[in-house]
């Protein structure tokens, strides 16, 4: 009885005569195969992403276009920052565009998510119909979308001219409506992709928590700020974070329905950026405005994770 208590319990195991391996080679073979597994993810993480982000920082203080090897020159372009217009019309377009964007399409999604978590008949059939614009060609939403939003011709403008007597937005034609116009396509797009990734979130609170909050009187709302908000924090936190970094980063949409106008109106910072490196050739200059990008992203994210800490404890 004492032989068998002084052995150790988590002794690992030996080569058994019958040659089966031992604990430590199984746990080598698998650490092995996990390398192996995710070695093309991570060289390709590596030299696509990490280089050129890495080589950013060095870019973003130096003038090339391209050809040559990049010349530092210090903070000129910092400089030419404060003095470009064009630079702080379309920081402040990218701050309107995710100001709105970002709330608009959590709130939809969110919505959408409790709903469709509900029994309700054929859910999977409106799961399938909300996700199906993350996956549509970017160009053929844009066209149909831009002949829905016509101003003359447009069902959007003719079911508004019903409510309104005649009256209905210019979106893509004036400057008050184009960026509102890319918002609604945006979220129109993308709330389905985030839809699932709170659905997902909501389908893994348990049941017994609100069933035990019904019995003790609270009603749906009272059960949807104290249990589903609460449980959904860190989902919501994801989704956030996702979301604010997609939004600051938008360039697809305005550039293949808009191209920036009418005039500069839908004009934002990646569009920028790439209108001075590959329209322009300027990469150094193009390199210190994305990095203004990249910094914006970060400083938000770092908000926001401060913010999740704070409520967490």
């Amino acid at each position: 009885m004492s032989d068998v208590a002084s052995k150790p319990a988590s002794a690992p195991a030996r080569k058994s005569k019958g040659g089966e391996l031992t604990t430590n080679a199984i746990g080598r073979r698998n650490l092995r195969n996990g390398l192996l597994f995710i070695a093309p993810n991570f060289i390709g993480f590596l030299f696509l992403v990490l280089g050129p982000v890495l080589s950013l920082f060095y870019i973003a203080f130096s003038k090339w276009s391209a050809f040559g090897m990049p010349k530092f020159n210090g903070l000129e372009n910092w400089a030419r920052l404060f003095r470009d217009d064009q630079f702080k019309h379309s920081f402040w377009q990218t701050i309107y565009y995710a100001v709105v964007h970002i709330p608009l399409t959590l709130v939809i999604a969110f919505g959408l998510a409790v709903i469709l978590n509900s029994k309700l008949k054929g859910k999977a059939f409106f799961r399938t119909i909300a996700f199906f614009p993350y996956i549509t060609s970017i160009v053929a939403a844009a066209q149909v979308w831009s002949m829905l939003f016509d101003p003359n011709a447009g069902v959007v403008n003719q079911f508004i001219r019903i409510f309104t007597r005649g009256w209905a937005p210019g979106w893509f034609s004036t400057t008050e409506w184009a960026m509102p116009g890319v918002i609604i396509v945006a979220t129109w797009r993308e709330v389905g992709y985030f839809m699932i990734l709170l659905l997902a979130g909501l389908q893994t609170i348990p049941s017994e928590l609100y069933e035990a909050a019904q019995v003790d009187g609270a009603n749906g709302w009272q059960r949807f700020w104290k249990i589903t908000v609460p449980c959904m924090r860190p989902t919501l936190f994801f989704v956030m974070v996702t979301l604010t970094i997609g939004s600051f980063k938008i360039l697809d949409l305005t550039l293949v329905m808009t191209n920036g106008g009418p005039g500069d109106a839908t004009y934002v910072l990646a569009q920028y950026v790439y209108l001075q490196a590959f329209t322009n050739g300027n990469f150094g200059y193009s390199g210190t405005v994305s990095l203004v990008l990249f910094i914006l992203c970060m400083i938000v994210t770092i908000i926001q994770f401060m913010y999740n800490n704070h409520k967490e404890k």
